[in-house]
């Protein structure tokens, strides 16, 4: 069994293909076999009917030993015209005519199969007058040695066109199953190559087998995500550096030029307030890096009590108010819906979109929140007017420390790039999908989340 285990799919291949041609030599030889047995025991039936009913003709009215005697004489005729068939004529226990050589013989009527001293007969019992009692018993013995031998041969024709058709169908099934699954070789040294310097080598599709060319469809499709992934990973870490460089700099620098000389102790003091806001931006990042790890890993477990959505957005918006009437920004909600989830999740991530849409909102601008609940769920919808944002940079808003302005920086974690990777990890652990439509003026993001059930 652990031989089994160690085999090679091709050496199990041409095994299974080797064991398959052996079984179907193997019965179609038995059936074959079968078939001329029954032909031969047809024919010898033939035989020797015919037989007994020219014996029957030969005898025709014997009845006594003497009368049996005056018809030896055709008796011999017939018998001499079948060289291979032998008679045995008893009557009452007593044997009138025997050229058996005295093999014992089945006493029962019909056609018996006899082998004795090496040599096989048919062995045909039956009265010489049919239906009359007490009529002598004629026994016909056919010698079928030689159909025997013919039928040993063929048995052996058949054991070793079976041991040589297995032969053959293992070294043509090898080969064959080596020739059919070079392309899975072929993946494996692809797979072989693959490290994180050789990620855009893909599979040839062109010249595959249809039974792997999906296969090297999912292997290039992996490969892509995996390409896809790490570019991100390596984009995301030069990110993080490039986030926290410009602080580190800052802290730096602003540290080592009051440690230069001697200084009032206000300006130490205005010094720190100063560090410690870029500690805390620097921290708030940090947090908000970990807080997207755990949604990477499935970490984030909300928990689900029922929420009024006019109510979470109402609170938000009166908190958002003063900020909004120093912008000359309307605020306005429409709509009401229930869901459950996490208050204070939920709450982050509507805070975040509304943060957003409040920066980018021009003066006398107008920010709506929508909400609407439907058979397939909830719907809300955080839109602003102002200029819109190009289609093609739509996909990429949801990603870490993207901006559309690569030249915007602000000054704290909020604009970092991260509120709205943190919104999609949010909405994503509810079980929602959220993205963004802008067109015409007008810039929405929308949230869906499951119906309540």
């Amino acid at each position: 069994m652990q031989l089994i285990r160690r085999l090679s799919l091709a050496s199990r291949l041409a095994l299974l293909f080797a064991a398959c041609t052996a079984v179907v030599s193997l019965l179609a030889g038995v059936l074959f076999n079968r078939a001329s047995e029954a032909h031969f025991l047809e024919l010898d039936q033939q035989l020797l009917d015919s037989k007994l009913m020219a014996l029957r003709g030969a005898l025709q009215g014997v009845d006594s030993p003497q009368a049996f005697a005056q018809h030896q004489a055709p008796l011999h005729a017939e018998l001499s015209r079948q060289p291979d068939l032998t008679l045995r004529v008893t009557a009452a226990g007593q044997r009138w005519f025997d050229s058996t050589a005295s093999l014992t013989l089945p006493e029962s009527p019909g056609l018996h199969s006899l082998r004795q001293a090496g040599t096989d007969y048919r062995v045909l019992n039956a009265p010489l007058i049919a239906g009359q009692a007490g009529s002598p018993q004629l026994s016909l013995l056919l010698d079928i040695t030689h159909h025997q031998h013919f039928l040993q041969r063929m048995q052996h024709l058949i054991w070793l066109t079976v041991g040589l058709s297995a032969l053959a169908t293992a070294l043509l099934g090898a080969w064959a199953a080596r020739s059919g699954l070079r392309p899975l070789r072929r993946m494996g040294e692809v797979a072989a190559s693959v490290s994180a310097n050789s990620l855009t080598q893909r599979l040839p599709q062109q010249h595959m087998p249809a039974e792997l060319a999906e296969l090297a469809q999912a292997f290039n499709a992996m490969l892509g995500r995996l390409d896809d992934a790490f570019q991100r990973l390596s984009a995301f870490s030069a990110d993080i550096a490039h986030e926290l460089r410009t602080p580190l700099s800052n802290l730096l620098t602003h540290t080592q030029v009051i440690l230069t000389q001697p200084r009032p102790l206000e300006d130490y003091r205005e010094a720190l307030h100063s560090n410690l806001e870029e500690l805390q931006w620097m921290a708030q990042l940090v947090n908000d890096i970990l807080y997207l790890a755990k949604a990477d890993h499935g970490l984030l477990t909300p928990k689900r009590e029922p929420l009024a959505l006019a109510d979470e957005v109402e609170a938000l918006l009166e908190f958002f108010a003063l900020l909004a009437e120093d912008a000359n920004v309307r605020l306005v909600r429409e709509g009401a819906a229930y869901t459950r989830g996490d208050r204070g999740m939920l709450r982050r991530a509507l805070s975040n979109l509304l943060d957003n849409a409040l920066r980018f909102t021009p003066a006398g601008g107008e920010v709506r929140v929508t909400m609407l609940e439907d058979a397939h769920g909830v719907r809300l919808a955080v839109e602003n007017t102002g200029d819109g944002i190009p289609a093609p940079l739509l996909p990429r808003l949801f990603d870490r420390f993207y901006r559309a302005d690569p030249a915007r920086r602000e000054g704290s974690s909020e604009h970092a790039g991260l509120g709205l990777a943190i919104t999609q990890s949010i909405v994503r652990a509810h079980g929602g999908r959220i993205f963004c439509e802008s067109a015409a003026g007008v810039t929405r993001f929308v949230i869906e989340l499951p119906r309540v059930s």
